[in-house]
């Protein structure tokens, strides 16, 4: 069945409101870990290992309805115009990481776990949140889809790569390697099957089975709004937690969120402006330049969260780092797509003239 989804141009209250949740969700885990912390410690009991089972939970819930609302059919589209999307390619899983690597290194090398938390938001390219730019700024829509379908198929198959080549080989080639840096293959593919393979069957599952049971339309516009919000709620449920194990570090904690937002908002925007930049130059229309834009500079912070707490634990520093990723993308994307709509008055003025 064809049919067409209507836009909304606009942002959810949730979205438009996700950077002062996360907020309010770190000051109430902060409140509880400082004020009550014998709280924390019923995680404890519920672990195995460094794995907490109803986090666990809650971090596959928050990936599948991302996963579910890929289009994977639409993957197709992309390779229509193979130059672009080599371009894309090579700005998301060639340029992005190392972007993200070498700021990580430069500001937070007397960090080491911060480090290889901002690392891990730099190796998780977006899945999500960049259909909602993309279609704040007016950008091509299917392009857009499909490099999200695109990296999400790449993603699961070669995150546990990166992790490994970045943060075990990559920090001790720089001399920043240690007993902490070491991350086995097999501990990172294990990692990524449970928190992206799991939730990635699910939502695979999920879209097809509604397909055939209902159809597309029903899909998206009755089942795809529903479960989005399992995504925002697990998210804000997973940073109370986390922070409540933060507790003890309520004084230093404006610091180290400034030290780790330092590189994650150089990254942010060295990507999407060196992306738009050189899409223009290419001759590439704006609608095209904005969704290549958007997919390079954005992140699956979801991803970057859920790993770091499998590998190091729920109250490690390199959880702590991931973090701060949805703190900063939201308020920052959002400004980008105002970037994106006076750089099209300016630089794609014939082609605005030419569409009245």
């Amino acid at each position: 069945m064809n049919y067409k989804i209507r836009s909304e141009k606009r942002l959810g209250f949730i979205e438009k409101y996700l950077t002062f949740l996360i907020f309010l969700s770190m000051f109430i885990g902060v409140a509880i870990g400082y004020l009550f912390p014998s709280i924390a410690k019923v995680f404890e009991y519920l672990s195995i290992g460094t794995t907490s089972i109803p986090i666990a939970i809650g971090l596959i819930l928050m990936m599948y309805p991302p996963l579910a609302k890929v289009r994977y059919e639409e993957m197709s589209k992309i390779f229509s115009n193979l130059k672009l999307l080599s371009f894309s390619l090579i700005q998301n899983w060639f340029i992005g990481p190392i972007v993200m690597f070498t700021l990580a290194i430069v500001f937070l090398r007397g960090y080491p776990e911060y480090m290889m938390g901002v690392i891990l938001v730099g190796l998780a390219r977006c899945i999500a949140m960049v259909i909602v730019w993309n279609e704040l700024a007016e950008g091509d829509r299917e392009l857009a889809i499909g490099l999200v379908a695109f990296n999400a198929i790449f993603q699961i198959l070669f995150y546990a790569v990166y992790i490994y080549l970045f943060i075990t080989v990559g920090l001790r080639l720089v001399g920043l390697g240690g007993t902490e840096t070491n991350v086995s293959m097999i501990d990172a593919a294990v990692t990524v099957f449970i928190y992206l393979g799991i939730p990635f069957m699910m939502g695979v599952l999920t879209r097809y089975g509604s397909f055939k049971l209902r159809g597309r339309t029903w899909f998206e516009k009755a089942v795809a709004p529903k479960i989005s919000l399992i995504t925002p709620i697990a998210l804000l449920f997973t940073i109370v937690v986390m922070f409540s194990f933060k507790g003890e570090y309520i004084v230093e904690l404006p610091f180290h969120v400034l030290i780790i937002a330092i590189p994650l908002t150089l990254y942010f925007l060295i990507m999407w402006f060196s992306t738009f930049f050189i899409a223009y130059k290419l001759k590439t229309d704006y609608q095209k330049a904005t969704a290549v834009s958007f997919t390079a500079a954005s992140n699956d912070f979801e991803l970057a969260i859920a790993v770091a707490v499998a590998m190091w634990g729920i109250a490690s520093n390199q959880a702590f780092a991931t973090v701060i990723g949805p703190l900063l993308e939201v308020p920052i994307l959002i400004s980008l797509v105002n970037v994106a709509i006076y750089l099209r008055k300016r630089l794609y003025r014939e082609n605005l003239d030419e569409r009245r």
